[in-house]
């Protein structure tokens, strides 16, 4: 067996480097504003009493970060972080003085932050912090809902599929699950809104949570489109002009110049496609994890706040872009 060199322990490496995993979590480590967010939870957080003592509230909030971060369970959280240790750096734990927090710390935790609603909280906090800090909301904004899949099988304990996740048909195809709704801003493509329905809720119901009332355009697909929608949208937001795509019918098909015109708009509703990129593909959040709509709602609302901060928090840093 070799002997083993003093680049086994930390802090000893000749030819070590960053991986992209610790640079992402140095990144979220500055952007995140920890001491605002601590303030959300802590006056529901348990104090310490006669039984088992609570564990750190911002340490189970950086655990519960990695878990969305990383699409980990709760056991497989707990296992990595033992395995890698840019999380526990990133957590803050010493495996030399404790031990990490176990499964069912994490599960307890995130069924504290379900109960409390505290994603939504999160979700708001940061709209509140990015629009002190200088960020605006344009006259546009973009509608546009997705599908996150459910288990569609009934070999469970219970025989049968989550009662809250319903099919929907897109195209010539069915999907079992729910559908997270969001709106945009047009220009910087900032989330300022969202809710979560069965995956049988069609699109255009979920507007009226979608709008913050003072837009001047609204874009969004042909879903959108309609002479009952635009009666809507004159009670909700009555300077917003429609700039949804058009739609083609049976026997009236679509011009060049409507072509072109969806072209246009579309150019502008693609902003609306990166949540959802970050959110399903990046964060691995495309499946449902839980039972039921309240726990995958939080889950949803707090990725929203934190791709929110990912893109758009380095105001809060005290930072700035470069010009250019």
């Amino acid at each position: 067996m070799k002997q083993m060199t003093l680049a086994a322990a930390k802090g000893f490496e000749v030819h070590g480097r960053a991986t992209r995993k610790a640079e992402f979590l140095a990144r979220m480590e500055a952007l995140v504003p920890w001491a605002e967010f601590c303030a959300l939870i802590e006056p529901h957080y348990p104090k310490a009493g006669n039984g088992r003592a609570p564990r750190g509230m911002e340490r189970m909030l950086r655990m519960y970060c990695i878990a969305n971060w990383f699409n980990l369970a709760d056991e497989a959280c707990e296992d990595a972080l033992y395995d890698v240790p840019a999380f526990r750096d990133f957590c803050r734990i010493d495996l030399g003085r404790e031990r990490v927090p176990d499964a069912t710390t994490l599960l307890q935790f995130r069924h504290f932050l379900e109960e409390h609603q505290i994603g939504a909280a999160l979700f708001a906090k940061i709209g509140e912090l990015l629009q002190t800090n200088g960020m605006k909301l344009s006259g546009g904004t973009i509608v546009d809902a997705t599908l996150i899949a459910a288990p569609p099988s009934t070999k469970n304990q219970d025989k049968s599929r989550d009662p809250e996740m319903h099919q929907s048909k897109k195209g010539n195809e069915w999907y079992f699950g729910m559908k997270l709704h969001i709106g945009a801003d047009s220009q910087t493509g900032l989330v300022h809104s969202a809710s979560v329905t069965a995956g049988n809720v069609h699109d255009s119901h979920e507007l009226p949570n979608l709008l913050h009332g003072e837009e001047t355009r609204l874009y969004g697909d042909s879903a959108y489109r309609g002479e009952k929608q635009r009666e809507r949208l004159k009670d909700i937001a009555p300077r917003a002009k429609d700039f949804t795509n058009k739609r083609a019918y049976k026997n009236r098909p679509l011009t060049d110049a409507d072509k072109e015109t969806n072209r246009r708009k579309s150019s502008v509703r693609s902003k609306i496609e990166h949540p959802f990129l970050t959110l399903k593909r990046i964060w691995g959040f495309a499946k449902v994890r839980y039972r039921g709509l309240a726990k995958n709602a939080n889950r949803a609302f707090a990725m929203l706040a934190l791709i929110n901060l990912r893109k758009w928090g380095r105001p809060l840093t005290g930072q700035v872009r470069p010009a250019g």
